[in-house]
């Protein structure tokens, strides 16, 4: 709150994410879509990558335990 225009970084960081998640379901669309689920080894890979994004992004939803975050874990 008291740095110079932090206001855009928290911005950026916030929305960055969300496009981040956005480009990555088009990605996994566009492998079903395609059919690129036969290459069982590439696609078991990228799974595993989705779900370790996940719960890389949900550790950091959780991580300023605040209110949000409290029942954000809860529920």
């Amino acid at each position: 709150r008291d740095v110079n225009y932090g206001w855009i970084i928290r911005y950026l960081h916030a929305n960055g994410a969300s496009m981040f998640f956005i480009c990555l379901f088009i990605h996994v669309g566009r492998g079903l879509y395609y059919g690129s689920y036969t290459f069982l080894e590439t696609w078991n890979i990228g799974i595993i990558l989705l779900f370790t994004v996940m719960a890389t992004a949900f550790m950091g939803y959780v991580l300023p335990w605040g209110q949000m975050s409290f029942w954000g874990a809860t529920v």
